[in-house]
């Protein structure tokens, strides 16, 4: 093997998985092009846009920054990984679709796991908190109203408290 190219072992959606990657891929192409999860959007490629987020070691991030290489020994999940086992919808996908919160859903599988990872903060944010870490997203259809409804109904479900109206 040159140089070039570099075993990564790691865990997707709970499955421990190796493959030879190119030392220069990014994580999201290791995701589509390898492992064919297409939840993870190529959008902008230089980390503005949020399209390709992905949970690594329950932390959000931008996949197209950040090499494959780097996945080594870590736990990594994707949109594709929130399903239950007869493909039932989580909780924040459900909400998102309650709330009218898709349109073109190009940006949908960023934005919801960013929302897995504020959801399993298990803490209670207010509207403004929940805007700013819900920033790293960029969405031209829905004008983000119904996405921070849709986070916000299921953080309070989650918390067992009532929906401030």
């Amino acid at each position: 093997m040159s140089n070039q190219y570099k075993l990564v072992r790691c865990n997707i959606n709970g499955k421990d998985v190796e493959k030879v990657v190119d030392v220069r891929a990014s994580l999201t192409d290791m995701l589509r092009n390898d492992y064919r999860l297409t939840s993870v959007k190529k959008g902008c490629e230089v980390g503005e846009c949020g399209a390709c987020n992905v949970l690594i070691d329950g932390e959000a991030f931008n996949s197209c920054i950040y090499l494959a290489v780097w996945a080594e020994g870590k736990h990594i999940r994707t949109l594709e990984g929130l399903l239950g086992p007869n493909g039932e919808l989580s909780d924040i996908q459900q909400a998102f679709i309650d709330e009218t919160a898709i349109q073109c859903g190009f940006c949908t599988p960023g934005f919801i796991m960013s929302a897995v990872e504020i959801l399993e903060s298990g803490k209670e944010y207010t509207d403004d908190e929940l805007r700013k870490l819900l920033s790293g997203h960029l969405c031209r259809c829905t004008g983000y109203e119904n996405i921070l409804r849709a986070v916000k109904k299921t953080m309070y479900k989650r918390l067992g408290k009532p929906i401030p109206q």
